[in-house]
């Protein structure tokens, strides 16, 4: 497994790979001064010649630097998933995904490519999670919301059953949203209110 990334976000998703004993073939970050991340080395710039059977994480917690990497990157995209985490079977996952230390995922849930389920996080049952979205530290998505791409939903906030969230949406820490919030926002409170919008 290649990891693409050497910050704050790669070292836990470096530990996950510890934990799951896989191997790392590479680590790739374009800034070049970083050459060590827990003991691996990095081995510079991205290369999409290198170990090109590989499968690769990108392992930036920016939802659109970690798009805008994805389009220029040619090796296919794999999964890593801590051990204590808990997925259910019918779970429906993409690619590109990273599940962090003790993060639930309950029944027909989907997971969509690129996203970030970080540590302790909750998603109950029938929840529809976008592309390049980060489900940061501790939140809670209660049963049957939906989540739109690019969107950070922020370290333990909570949103109630039945609530759509929008795309390119920032839902700041310890939020509780109540209502559907369209795109573009914002959001920031308990109960949460759009404090900003993109439009």
């Amino acid at each position: 497994m290649i990891i693409y990334g050497a910050g704050g976000h790669a070292k836990v998703v470096t530990s996950c790979m510890l934990a799951n004993h896989q191997v790392f073939t590479a680590i790739f970050d374009d800034d070049e001064s970083k050459t060590n991340i827990l003991g691996k080395a990095v081995i510079g710039r991205y290369d999409p010649f290198l170990f090109p059977d590989d499968l690769i994480v990108i392992a930036i917690g920016n939802n659109l630097i970690r798009r805008s990497i994805s389009q220029k990157v040619r090796h296919g995209f794999g999964n890593i998933i801590h051990p204590s985490s808990l997925i259910e079977q019918d779970v429906r996952l993409g690619h590109g995904i990273v599940v962090f230390h003790g993060s639930i995922i309950q029944s027909c849930s989907s997971i969509g490519n690129h996203v970030i389920i970080n540590t302790g996080a909750r998603i109950d049952h029938d929840s529809k999670i976008g592309d390049f979205v980060h489900i940061a530290p501790g939140a809670v998505l209660c049963g049957n919301v939906t989540i739109g791409e690019n969107t950070l939903v922020g370290a333990g906030s909570i949103v109630v059953p039945n609530i759509s969230i929008g795309s390119d949406c920032t839902i700041a820490a310890g939020s509780v949203i109540t209502k559907n919030i369209p795109d573009g926002c914002i959001v920031r409170g308990n109960p949460g209110k759009i404090i900003k919008t993109s439009h």
